[in-house]
């Protein structure tokens, strides 16, 4: 059993930090968890993890959602990007699913990376603790226990990232028109997408009387598509706006729902036409919380 001395402090993001370049990748594998308490008054609960990295303002990780489980098996894995591997921990935070109000806390745990054999594989199990306040009396109370297996690897040389700058954006195709460029349109992410009857989400793009959509992404409330769309135009679409649009498709036939939509944003192209890349996370409408990652370029010849 491990359990992480109870000493850690709400961190702060130092800006210095956040400037900081990858160093690595922290491979995490969520693998169950253990006599969890049960939080819904009929039933069991609905158990989910979140994973983050402290000195991070990237979204956190999510599993899915076991529903009436006490003892779920995830065997899900996450790569997160480390920066600090002296400073930085990684944070677990189970919680239980509720369709409508917030969900549940049911304890916690966390894990500093400097505790980790660089190229080792560890697997810990963690105890589940209210908060990470020594003095906290509710941490005597069984709350159950997660397992996980981390494994920390630190860039070669020769594996060190090569990051875009975000005025270098290339040069559009040859074949496009004088005066007109290529709009390129990456779909990188979503968090926090739900549907009522199933959560299997795909993205679809609509412009100028064209559809493009993404794969679809099986019983995930944190999709990532890394998906490339280009749009070849006569010329700058300044005025003109994007519709994307995050769906979800049943794999069930005959389903009285077979498709839902989880959430919309229409993005106007004037910036992106200005500043040649935007990279940016909207807020989908008609979603709770949802939320999408979308780069824009705009490549022309010279």
């Amino acid at each position: 059993m491990y359990l992480w001395p109870r000493t850690l402090e709400v961190q702060i993001l130092d800006p210095s930090k956040a400037l900081k370049k990858p160093v690595g990748i922290l491979h995490v594998k969520v693998l169950k968890a253990m006599k969890l308490r049960k939080k819904d008054v009929l039933g069991a609960s609905d158990p989910y993890v979140k994973i983050k990295l402290t000195e991070s303002k990237l979204p956190s990780k999510k599993t899915t959602v076991k529903h009436k489980n006490l003892n779920p098996v995830w065997d899900e894995e996450f790569n997160m990007v480390v920066k600090d591997p002296e400073s930085q921990a990684v944070e677990f935070q189970v919680y239980d699913w509720e369709q409508v109000g917030k969900h549940d806390k049911m304890g916690m745990n966390v894990v500093p990376l400097k505790e980790l054999v660089p190229d080792e594989p560890k697997t810990l199990t963690l105890d589940l603790l209210k908060t990470m306040d020594p003095n906290d009396v509710q941490n005597e109370k069984s709350r159950g226990q997660i397992v996980v297996e981390l494994l920390y690897k630190p860039f070669k040389d020769e594996d060190m990232p090569t990051f875009e700058d975000a005025g270098a954006v290339p040069k559009a195709s040859e074949e496009t028109p004088p005066g007109g460029g290529e709009l390129v349109v990456r779909v990188h992410e979503a968090q926090d997408v739900e549907g009522k009857h199933h959560t299997n989400p795909y993205v679809r793009i609509l412009f100028k009387g064209e559809k493009k959509k993404t794969k679809h992404v099986k019983k995930n409330r944190d999709p990532r598509w890394d998906a490339e769309f280009k749009f070849t135009l006569e010329e700058p679409p300044v005025n003109d706006k994007l519709h994307v649009e995050v769906c979800s498709a049943s794999s069930k036939i005959g389903l009285l729902h077979p498709k839902e939509s989880l959430g919309y944003v229409d993005i106007s192209l004037g910036d992106v036409v200005h500043n040649r890349r935007i990279n940016e996370k909207y807020h989908l409408i008609d979603s709770r919380n949802g939320k999408i990652q979308i780069e824009l370029q705009w490549r022309t010849v010279s």
